[in-house]
């Protein structure tokens, strides 16, 4: 499983330790990523993603999920966020 936010697309970083005699070594930088059940109000169910802390408070931010989904840019969003925001444009416009 990549370790890749499903909605804003956020992975990991490299980068530097540096210690204090300014020695450098290489390590990673992991996102925050959490199993979470968010709500779709437009599907009346609830969907499982792999999102980042920074995306969870994202999408409380906008207002739920249906409509961080209908602003994100599709080239960040998983294909499982893709297809549910299809589901959730093809809900809302019956």
């Amino acid at each position: 499983m990549a370790r890749r936010c499903e909605l804003t697309g956020k992975g990991v970083m490299t980068g530097n330790t540096v210690s204090h005699a300014m020695n450098h070594s290489r390590r990673r930088f992991l996102p925050n990523l959490v199993n979470v059940s968010l709500i779709s109000e437009a599907l009346d169910r609830t969907v499982k993603l792999r999102i980042s802390a920074a995306a969870l408070r994202s999408v409380e931010h906008r207002g739920g999920l249906d409509a961080f989904l209908l602003k994100a840019n599709d080239a960040e969003l998983s294909d499982n966020a893709q297809a549910l925001k299809k589901e959730v444009r093809a809900a809302l416009a019956s």
